[in-house]
């Protein structure tokens, strides 16, 4: 039976929105996007006052220059109360954010909260070919009176010497290590992730809020053209998230008293159950291995036990989704198959990556889909920050949980795992564990690897001569062994 109490945290309203407009000279900048959406999901909660209640607004942090980017929304829509706070960095802190001000509210501390976040990385991109800049708000000696969550440095000054610090390389190296383990031709690999990533990509179709709806064959996803050109083997640009976009979102959440006192339809009301939140090691050096995600096993055992929720029961699931190997490595370790519906957005490839704030749109498409569901379902959302680092996961349910809501903190568990020892100088024999295949779009191409040592630490690898690139992209490359040398360059037996 479920309970609900005066400090129960609601999501009461929602909203995404987008614009490409004809005319960039009408774009409006980030804050002012932001700001819209806050507006639109006031009226999605149907009381036209509810944001004068607002005791925090929170915003996730973004491509953008502003200090106190809370303060600016405050001003523009006259919410005097309110203290303001800014995320850290990374595609989990919309979710870990949902989780901090629901434990607020849970706590009596906060009774409205107000979390948005918004990119208008394409308009200013085109202004800027244009010989144009956007204009926007500068704020000098500005600062958030809270910040939601800690700096995470997740790479190191050899990592980042041997290229491997970017998503676009450090994805389809656990991609590589997936196909490895699972036995997989190169060829049957490829289809099969493309076939994933048409069905995400349907859903998107279907989404009045994607950026990229047009629908596409997993064919057309695989296949290499002008338009669609290998970025990081085995990725093509449509498997990879898509940051070039104007979107933003909100959500307004409340105690259930402050929302029945407001007058929303209590059918509107989205209730948080539980959030969990843990981190894997900091840099890719030394992890476990590349084809699993401790922390994401330790937070989702977390949450679920914790709530006693079955993978089964669950009505919906938005799976972080910036890459297949994301998908895949989450799903693994949640013991979710691969073949349900993992997304109620289309993902981040389609219906939009931008940058940290991902997750706030999936919280939107979630309520909004949890309101048309049957009482008593439930729906899991993740979030993924840096190389598969930082995670949040969060229940939410079209009615509230037995329990008072409940954050979760995994690390403990997730920092029990072993690691792996990092040898930035080796020299020597070694064998390749993961690899990619790095493509410029004016066709340079460089192996990027992980590879073992024979006392099995890991080193970073790079392959420049062309007909090594060639068979890597051919045949499997890994377990294959070669000679490194002291320019990080690798040479195959």
């Amino acid at each position: 039976m479920s309970s609900l109490q005066g400090s129960t945290p609601v999501i009461v309203g929602v909203a995404q929105v987008l614009q490409r407009p004809e005319d960039l000279g009408q774009a409006k900048e980030p804050v002012r996007l932001m700001v819209e959406a806050v507006k639109q999901a006031q009226a999605d909660a149907g009381n036209p006052n509810l944001l004068r209640s607002a005791d925090l607004i929170a915003v996730v942090a973004g491509a953008w220059r502003y200090t106190d980017p809370a303060r600016l929304i405050a001003e523009d829509l006259s919410i005097t109360s309110a203290s303001t706070a800014l995320t850290t960095m990374g595609g989990q802190a919309p979710m870990a954010a949902l989780g901090y001000v629901a434990q607020e509210i849970q706590a009596g501390r906060l009774s409205c909260a107000v979390l948005t976040g918004g990119e208008t990385i394409w308009s200013r991109r085109r202004l800027r070919r244009a010989g144009h800049k956007m204009s926007t708000i500068q704020q000098t000696n500005a600062t958030p009176e809270r910040t939601i969550g800690r700096p995470f440095s997740m790479s190191s000054e050899f990592e980042q010497q041997r290229n491997i610090s970017e998503p676009i390389v450090a994805y389809p190296l656990f991609e590589s290590a997936l196909r490895y383990r699972n036995g997989e031709s190169m060829a049957a690999h490829r289809q099969r992730i493309s076939k994933l990533w048409a069905r995400f990509n349907k859903v998107a179709g279907d989404n009045p809020y994607a950026w990229s709806p047009q629908q596409l064959t997993a064919e057309q996803i695989r296949q290499e053209t002008a338009t669609n050109r290998m970025v990081g083997f085995p990725y093509t640009k449509a498997m990879n998230s898509n940051w070039d976009l104007d979107q933003a979102s909100a959500a307004i959440i409340t105690s259930a008293e402050l929302a029945a006192a407001a007058g929303i339809d209590r059918d509107n009301w989205i209730s948080p159950h539980a959030s969990a939140e843990a981190n894997d090691t900091a840099l890719l050096s030394n992890r476990r291995d590349f084809h699993s995600s401790p922390a994401i096993e330790a937070a989702g055992k977390a949450l679920l036990t914790t709530t006693s929720t079955a993978v089964e029961q669950l009505s919906d699931i938005d799976l972080y989704s910036c890459f297949p190997s994301a998908v895949q490595i989450s799903a693994a370790e949640l013991d979710i198959y691969l073949d349900q519906q993992l997304t109620v957005t289309g993902g981040l490839a389609f219906a939009g990556g931008p940058l940290n704030n991902y997750v706030g749109h999936s919280i939107a498409a979630m309520a909004t889909k949890l309101r048309q569901r049957p009482k008593q379902s439930v729906g899991l959302v993740t979030g993924n920050g840096g190389f598969i680092t930082k995670h949040a996961l969060g229940l939410l349910g079209n009615t509230p949980p037995e329990h008072s809501y409940v954050r979760l903190d995994a690390q403990e568990k997730a920092d029990a795992i072993e690691t792996v020892d990092s040898d930035p100088d080796y020299v020597g024999t070694v064998k390749i564990e993961a690899y990619t295949v790095l493509h410029e779009k004016d066709g340079a191409r460089q192996g990027r690897c992980s590879v073992r040592t024979p006392g099995g630490a890991r080193t970073w690898a790079l392959i420049d001569r062309e007909d090594l690139i060639d068979e890597l992209l051919s045949v499997e490359g890994i377990g294959r062994q070669g000679s490194l040398d002291d320019t990080g360059q690798l040479q195959l037996d």
